[in-house]
């Protein structure tokens, strides 16, 4: 046990960036906390969720597929993404999640003790918030060092979208698409670079392989059209490894067999439901109409300055500096800028709630974008400058989220 605690896993930075996300948390928590505490009653697809959840844990079917009564449930109208009550968008994944900590409440879902039990559907969504936030810490810190980690977890800390997400503040879950997409990419990045190393690559990467899998199957089970990450991952496996890329594909193949059987496992191994969920599944449902349509663009700006509203100064920045500065153009500012990038075109791509998740799964992405470039820039003779200019862009906007935050009761 002695040589993993060391100061290089468990030092300073790593206790500031606990701060940090604790920091995430109380906001989060204080948005359920408000939601709660205003006795309105649940939101409709929430309910829809956590009941279709409990369905599945007790032994009464498959969550969403079919819906239990596709026609007289009172909130078939709000799932858009219906097709003859099966949902054309998610896999039971974030119903089970959502009803799997009301398992344990010892008495009925009442309206009386409705202050305390609600609580309870919130908890794995703030769990994926804090997973989302530790591992975008981890790959900013090993990509842009220990400023890069900070800025990028500074921003992710307190986006206003990130915490509603975590929240589920009324709003879909896409924190687990967006951990699920994250994951993935990064996860296939890291096993690429271990491709070098002189071993018997397949069987030593089994963890790896295994979480690959896993991502690929939170990403695909919260949101259906994420399954566009798996080709992602494997241009990313044969990118940066070119001289293994057998290797990368039997890994890729691996990990896809993986995640097919997690996702499987989503429907408790009951085959025909399974069968039935997936030929009613929208892996694509991609419209090009949007790209005409000038209010697209604009609803996209809008989501990216209220994702984080630095984004607006920092991202310009960025992207300016990118280009004219070829220093910054390396893979670690390539890979997250491409994949975000890709993100945003889809989330334009996809009017319904398919957008929504590809909008919220690229912010991450452009945080490391941002991040890693502000710390090239940091390493010039301009780093007075650039330091001074960071700090009081930082400041601003966590003092703006902080204080719009407290108005949340009010507004």
């Amino acid at each position: 046990m002695g040589p993993y605690f060391t100061r290089e896993r468990f030092g300073r930075p790593q206790f500031l960036a606990a701060l940090i996300l604790l920091a995430f948390l109380a906001q989060a928590l204080w948005l359920v906390h408000v939601e709660l505490s205003s006795a309105q009653p649940m939101d409709g697809e929430e309910a829809l969720r956590i009941g279709e959840g409990l369905k599945q844990w007790r032994g009464q079917g498959i969550a969403s597929a079919p819906l239990s009564d596709p026609v007289d449930d009172p909130f078939i109208h709000l799932s858009q993404s219906s097709e003859n009550g099966f949902d054309t968008e998610h896999s039971p994944l974030l119903s089970l999640v959502s009803a799997a900590p009301l398992l344990v409440w010892p008495s009925h879902l009442n309206a009386e003790s409705a202050t305390y039990w609600r609580w309870l559907p919130k908890l794995p969504f703030l769990a994926c918030g804090l997973f989302l936030g530790a591992s975008l810490w981890y790959v900013a810190r090993r990509l842009c060092g220990n400023t890069g980690g900070f800025i990028a977890l500074t921003l992710y800390a307190f986006s206003p979208s990130l915490i509603q997400a975590a929240a589920v503040w009324h709003t879909e879950p896409e924190i687990v698409a967006a951990w699920g997409a994250f994951g993935t990419i990064f996860t296939a990045i890291a096993v690429a670079h271990t491709l070098y190393a002189p071993r018997e690559v397949v069987l030593w990467n089994w963890r790896r392989i295994v979480l690959l899998g896993i991502s690929l199957a939170i990403a695909v089970g919260s949101q259906f059209s994420l399954l566009v990450v798996a080709p992602m991952a494997l241009g990313f496996l044969l990118y940066v490894a070119p001289v293994r890329r057998q290797a990368g594909l039997v890994i890729w193949i691996a990990a896809g067999v993986v995640g097919f059987v997690l996702l499987f496992g989503l429907y408790f191994f009951r085959w025909q439901a399974f069968a039935e969920s997936m030929r009613h599944a929208a892996f694509w449902g991609a419209t090009w109409r949007g790209f005409t349509i000038l209010g697209v663009y604009k609803q996209v700006a809008v989501r990216i300055g209220r994702a984080c509203p630095a984004l607006a100064v920092a991202l310009p920045v960025a992207v300016v500096t990118y280009a004219a500065w070829p220093r910054a153009r390396y893979f670690g500012n390539t890979a997250p800028l491409l994949v975000s990038g890709l993100f945003l075109l889809l989330g334009m791509a996809h009017p319904h709630v398919a957008g929504a998740g590809f909008l919220l799964a690229a912010i991450p992405f452009l945080f490391i974008f941002v991040s890693g470039v502000v710390a090239d820039l940091l390493e010039t003779s301009y780093r007075p400058f650039v330091m001074a200019c960071t700090v009081g862009m930082m400041a601003a906007y966590v003092v703006w989220s902080l204080i719009n935050l407290a108005q949340v009761p009010q507004g």
